[in-house]
């Protein structure tokens, strides 16, 4: 998650005496803030929200109801409070930042003088190893999928598509279900992305997802439209210029996608989570096992740190190191 306090360099700003401002409204203030101007996603101002709130409950417990009232006391206190609770250091770390965020924007619009949480520190999150299924167990299981859309049903042959273009592309699923008939341009196999932040950028496919996608927009896409308009109680709703669309003519949903991901990981070997980021952390571990530059799969994948991208040269070393106790005599 951001940390909205590293995205504005501090300004110097003449400030005046103001009233003092209720805790309430300027996390209100502030969660707009992060969604209007700073474009985050609904996911991310939804945690910095539940952040917030429970910061508002503990400091009203303790009397304090406007900002002023905020200092790096009430804020340890409520993150020492928060680990006694045995909520997970990840959780610690994330409301730290949430903090952070809002004391720093407060600091700036000169509702408070100085920044009550630039020392405030948390327990750094522990960075668990993304699941990545290896490049064989995931040639196979495209394979399955090719098979199952050989009869030419609509369905299967989206679903083809979908896996091929999660893998081939490294899309998060919301960049996937998001994408429209004109970000494709299939003559030169690329697709413009809206990823985080509403940031674009432009990804290239290969010939077998070109051949998946092509079909689907040739005769899937087409006879779920076509299904989804005649049949009775069908979706108000109609898919517009979307790529990937429902059986109920809709948009195809976030949820679809992982539940469709779900089912096709369970009988695979890996532990993490089942989702179809499993194919984004695959794609960019197979490009770094294939010599890919870190550069390359960090605008690959759009992450706006190098430091984010550096988690699959460590997913890399541990199948390096796995393999070598496996095969080495003197390992």
């Amino acid at each position: 998650m951001a940390d909205p306090a590293e995205d504005d360099p501090p300004r110097n700003r003449t400030r005046t005496d103001v009233r003092p401002t209720g805790i309430d409204d300027a996390v209100d203030a502030y969660l707009g803030h992060v969604r209007l101007e700073r474009g985050y996603s609904e996911h991310t101002v939804a945690a910095y929200a539940s952040d917030l709130a429970d910061l508002t409950r503990f400091a009203e417990a303790r009397a304090v109801t406007t900002v002023d009232g905020v200092d790096l006391d009430l804020l340890r206190d409520w993150l020492w409070e928060a680990t006694e609770r045995g909520l997970a250091r990840a959780t610690v770390s994330r409301r730290a930042a949430s903090a952070r965020g809002l004391c720093a924007w407060l600091e700036r619009t000169g509702a408070l003088p100085t920044d009550p949480a630039a020392r405030l520190r948390a327990p750094r999150a522990r960075r668990s190893l993304p699941r990545v299924v290896a490049a064989p167990a995931v040639s196979a299981l495209l394979d399955g999928l090719q098979a199952r859309a050989a009869g030419g049903e609509p369905v299967p042959v989206r679903d083809l598509a979908v896996i091929e273009m999660l893998y081939a592309c490294g899309l998060r699923v919301s960049e996937l279900v998001g994408l429209d008939i004109d970000d494709i341009d299939r003559g030169n196999r690329t697709v413009r992305v809206t990823g985080k932040g509403s940031k674009e950028r432009v990804v290239p496919y290969g010939a077998p997802a070109a051949a998946a996608l092509d079909r689907y927009l040739a005769s899937g896409r087409p006879a779920l439209l076509a299904a989804s308009s005649s049949s009775e109680g069908a979706a108000s709703g109609h898919a517009g210029r979307a790529v990937f669309v429902g059986v109920r003519g809709g948009r195809l949903g976030v949820r679809s996608v992982h539940r469709l991901v779900a089912g096709l990981l369970e009988e695979l070997p890996g532990s993490g989570p089942a989702g179809p980021h499993a194919f984004r952390h695959s794609a960019a571990t197979h490009l770094l096992d294939g010599g890919a530059d870190l550069r390359a799969v960090q605008e690959f994948l759009g992450h706006a740190s190098l430091g984010t991208t550096q988690i699959y040269t460590h997913v890399s070393a541990e199948r390096l190191k796995q393999t070598y106790r496996t095969a080495h005599p003197r390992a």
